[in-house]
């Protein structure tokens, strides 16, 4: 019994040595993340952590402002079957929501058990393209008065050459690591830290702005800790006046925080909501900025966000991936963990995902194998091979 005594104080002195070094080395954070990530059996982040943090709601318009524009289902709904290797890559990549929309209507649509119509899931960076449709809003209102204003008017802590446009197309110049599997990385601090807004303006700049496209999350929370002083209002708030309610999206959704006590949206990321209305925003690109016949975002401004900045990165707009993918000009929603919505305008399709795992990166750091998979597949079930 004095042995076993022996071992479990030891063991209890061991954990304290832990949580003192972390707090001594400032990286408390960990502590959250072994919370809400490993003592859950998870690895890394997962698309219901969104239940572990605390989040602010995006309002719908409730059912006495509304009358609520469903999505219309196509003549030949679900009567295509998925292919043989759809089925394996759905199942190979806990794929737990897959639709196709043909023509502004639902081609085909399936979800996993547990899950189905109203089912949140985290939007991860999806939410990087609907925080620059914020930023393109504040602009169309004023509080911002262009791509080309400089960071430094809202925060004086950043650099002076640094604009509002570098955030957005991801070339501000910061000193940054986007590694996922690192817990010491950049990214998993400003996923876990409980004040994000204190964390990123302490950024340093290892380059010039404005120079070359360099992925980076930290770009799209400084960008929403802009938009938010700008427009004087929480972007949970800000969001629903401007898209969630006029684009009658069917459920309420959540926002990540950084803490009660910081009260920032992750911008970056961390959208909880659901596969047909995460849709919507692709078709609000689509449709350049127009819903149900009113513009609710500047034609302009999103055309400039689905066409390349930089000749060198094609990859990339502001706020959005772009793919060439069967030499059709395409432009993509795109998460961590392989949630997608890509949009292919010339044949008036779209292809929602949403689920647990992504595949391996092909030929670049832009898509990975899974995204190809995904598209290959939809048009063999179209029966349109090209």
């Amino acid at each position: 019994m004095s042995i076993f005594i022996f071992v479990i104080v030891g063991f209890l002195v061991l954990i304290g040595i832990g949580v003192f070094a972390l707090y001594f080395t400032g990286n408390t954070y960990l502590l959250k993340g072994i919370r809400i990530v490993y003592l859950k059996g998870h690895t890394g982040t997962y698309i219901n952590d969104w239940s572990e943090f605390d989040n602010r709601l995006i309002r719908a318009a409730n059912s006495e402002e509304r009358s609520v524009e469903k999505w219309k289902l196509h003549k030949e709904y679900n009567k295509a079957k998925p292919t043989e290797r759809l089925n394996r890559i759905n199942q190979k990549m806990g794929t737990v929501a897959f639709l196709i929309f043909k023509e502004d209507q639902i081609w085909y649509e399936d979800y996993a058990a547990a899950y189905g119509t109203t089912s949140k899931t985290n939007s991860f960076s999806m939410a990087k393209s609907i925080t620059t449709a914020l930023l393109g809003k504040a602009i169309e209102e004023g509080f911002i008065k262009s791509l080309s204003q400089p960071v430094t008017d809202f925060f004086a802590e950043c650099p002076a050459d640094l604009t509002v446009g570098d955030l957005a197309s991801m070339a501000s110049g910061m000193q940054w690591n986007e590694d996922y599997d690192n817990p010491f990385s950049s990214v998993a601090k400003l996923y876990l830290v409980d004040d994000v807004k204190k964390y990123m303006l302490h950024q340093r700049y290892k380059e010039p702005p404005g120079t070359r496209f360099e992925y980076n999350s930290g770009n799209t929370q400084l960008l929403g800790m802009i938009i938010e002083k700008a427009v004087g209002q929480n972007l949970s708030d800000y969001l629903s006046k401007h898209f969630w309610q006029p684009m009658e999206m069917q459920e309420d959704a959540l926002w990540e925080l950084d803490s009660q006590s910081g009260s920032m949206e992750k911008c970056f990321c961390c959208i909880a909501s659901n596969a047909r209305d995460f849709a919507r925003f692709g078709k609000l690109f689509k449709d350049g900025g127009r819903w149900n016949g009113k513009q609710l975002l500047n034609e302009e401004f999103v055309g400039k966000c689905i066409r390349p900045r930089f000749k060198e990165s094609p990859e990339y707009g502001y706020g959005f991936w772009l793919s060439d993918y069967k030499e059709k000009n395409s432009f993509v929603m795109q998460g961590i963990l392989g949630q997608y919505v890509i949009v292919i305008p010339e044949d008036e399709l779209m292809i929602v995902r949403l689920g647990h795992k992504q595949d391996l990166y092909k030929d670049s750091h832009a898509f990975r194998q899974d995204f190809f998979g995904y598209v290959d597949e939809v048009y063999q079930m179209m029966g349109e091979n090209s």
